[in-house]
């Protein structure tokens, strides 16, 4: 499992401590990288074994993602060389800086799925890519396992709110959803999170931002303007609504106006607004109609105890959206 047919050698490694151990750090070609780990399964006789079966679903949206050429950037892989790497400087004076000459294959810690996916995506474009990796020297069995358990439990992933943020300038409705968090116009401003993490002044997230905005400008004839307009729209139709319906827009204990479920249900009743706002050809936008439409809206019971207290879902939005629609819309 861990012999080589030969003897391997790779270029231009930086040797270092890491915490009192040696590390190596560098890169190596694709091709070679496959040929030069091996996995400890879970399941392996010796008991010493950590590693989960592969995920082929995971490796093949890696494979993917690199398919996206320079953007596709990612972390190295994490090597257990169990001293079977030997480092040997190019220069006395620069002893840190040299080759590795590798006499058996390193045990896998991190990086099964990126492997995966990197083999998938030279068999199925027939190129070769330089992987970056960090091997230890020597790492005993407890301290290898150790290592797994940590950098597999102990890291947390980002949540979709941030995840959307950080995506602004590549997905418009992503930017758009920002710019409602951020704006001081918006009614959204002093309500929303962009990280996701939820108190009781901002209960609204940007990830449910995001549904919003996409329920929002959903018809064919908004989907396609500019994100600019985009924004200006949901600006001035959830302006309308919080001027209109001020008291409970302001109290999210008493009124459900703007919990999510009720939002999510004026997107849908606002899409049919908006779409009937802009003229065919997109030349022009009735902004004054949004808010004409808006003050359409009565006798609407938004009470937490009334008679929208047990509407939940998908489904209960739809069910608002309707009447809403019925009233804006008639």
């Amino acid at each position: 499992m861990q012999h080589l047919p030969h003897q391997l050698v790779i270029e231009n490694i930086v040797q270092y401590k890491q915490r009192g151990k040696v590390t190596y750090s560098g890169s190596i070609l694709a091709t070679t990288a496959l040929n030069l780990n091996y996995v400890k399964p879970y399941d392996h006789p010796s008991g010493k074994g950590y590693q989960r079966p592969v995920d082929m679903k995971r490796c093949a949206d890696f494979a993917t993602y690199l398919s996206k050429g320079e953007l596709s950037l990612y972390p190295p892989i994490l090597l257990n060389a169990e001293s079977h790497w030997e480092f040997v400087p190019y220069d006395k004076n620069r002893p840190t800086f040299g080759r590795l000459l590798c006499n058996k294959k390193a045990s896998l810690i991190d990086g099964q799925h990126r492997l995966g996916g990197i083999k998938l995506y030279i068999q199925e474009t027939n190129s070769e890519i330089n992987i970056p990796f960090i091997a230890f020297h020597y790492l005993d069995a407890e301290e290898e396992i150790q290592l797994f358990n940590t950098i597999n439990t102990k890291g947390k992933p980002i949540g979709s709110s941030l995840s959307k943020y950080l995506q602004r300038e590549a997905d418009e409705i992503s930017w758009i959803s920002t710019e409602l968090i951020l704006r001081n116009d918006s009614p959204f401003n002093s309500y929303s999170s962009i990280t996701g993490k939820r108190t009781s002044d901002r209960h609204i997230t940007l990830q449910n931002l995001y549904r919003i905005v996409e329920l929002l400008t959903k018809l064919p004839n908004l989907k396609s303007l500019a994100k600019e307009d985009k924004l200006m729209l949901s600006l001035i139709y959830f302006n309308a609504v919080k001027d209109h319906f001020n008291a409970e827009w302001m109290d999210y204990k008493e009124y459900r106006i703007t919990h999510i479920v009720c939002l999510n249900a004026l997107s849908i009743a606002g899409a049919e607004v908006l779409s009937s706002c802009v003229t065919e050809g997109k030349k022009h936008i009735d902004y004054k109609r949004i808010t004409k439409a808006v003050k359409k809206l009565k006798n609407i019971d938004w009470s937490s105890s009334g008679a929208l207290k047990y509407i939940r879902g998908a489904t209960g939005s739809k069910a608002l959206a309707s009447e809403l629609s019925i009233q804006m819309m008639p």
